[in-house]
C-alpha cells in the first residue's frame, strides 16, 4: 500500500500541533457529555452505590481496549501489512483477541464489584452485575473496535499518522459512550 501524501510519518511538531490541537478541541467538548450524563445518574448512583465503583473501570477499560486495537491498525498500516480486507485472518484475529478480553475484564470487573459488596453490605445479587457490566462491556468492546477501524483508516486516507490521532479519538468517543450505555443499562436492568 503507498502511503498517501500528507504529515503521515512525520515528526514535525507544528504539523503535529496542527493536525492535533482542533481535534483535542473537539474532543475535549465530546468529553463533557460523559460527565453531563454521570451527573444526570447521580440519584441512581447514590442510590446503588455499587455502580459507582464500576465506573472508573467501565469507562476506562473500554478505552483502553480502542487503543490497544488503534495501535495495533497503525503500526500495520505504517508496515504496509494490511489493506481493511475482511478476508484478513490477522484483523479478524485482533478482533477476537479484543472481544475475549472484553469478556474477561467485564466479568472479572462484575465479580469483584459483587466481592466489594458482599464486604461492605451492599451487595447487588451477582447476576444483575454481571449483565450491567457484560452487556455495557461488550457494547462498548464493539463501538471500539468500530472507531478503531474508522479512525485508523480515516486518518491514513487523509494523511495524518494515524499514531497522532487514533488513540485520542477512540478513547474519548469510546468513554463517552461507555457512559451513555454504562448508565442506560444499569437503569434497564435494575429497573430506574
Amino acid at each position: 500500500m503507498v502511503a498517501p501524501q500528507g504529515s503521515l510519518g512525520t515528526w514535525d511538531a507544528k504539523s503535529i500541533v496542527l493536525n492535533m490541537f482542533p481535534l483535542l478541541v473537539v474532543l475535549s467538548i465530546i468529553v463533557l457529555a460523559a460527565g453531563i450524563t454521570l451527573e444526570d445518574a447521580e440519584e441512581m448512583l447514590n442510590e446503588y452505590g455499587l455502580l459507582a465503583v464500576m465506573v472508573p473501570t467501565m469507562v476506562d477499560m473500554g478505552g483502553n481496549l480502542g487503543a490497544i486495537l488503534s495501535s495495533r491498525l497503525s503500526t500495520r498500516f505504517h508496515l504496509g501489512t494490511t489493506e481493511l480486507d475482511l478476508r484478513d485472518r490477522v484483523l479478524w484475529g485482533n478482533v477476537a483477541a479484543i472481544l475475549a478480553l472484553a469478556a474477561t475484564i467485564f466479568t472479572a470487573l462484575a465479580c469483584g464489584a459483587y466481592a466489594v459488596g458482599v464486604l461492605f453490605g451492599f451487595a447487588l445479587p451477582l447476576s444483575a452485575l454481571l449483565a450491567i457490566s457484560l452487556i455495557s462491556g461488550m457494547s462498548v468492546a464493539v463501538i471500539a473496535i468500530v472507531f478503531s477501524f474508522a479512525a485508523t483508516y480515516a486518518s491514513y486516507r487523509l494523511g495524518i499518522d494515524p499514531d497522532d490521532t487514533t488513540i485520542p479519538i477512540v478513547t474519548n468517543v469510546v468513554d463517552v459512550c461507555g457512559m451513555v450505555i454504562f448508565i442506560g443499562v444499569s437503569a434497564l436492568v435494575l429497573g430506574f
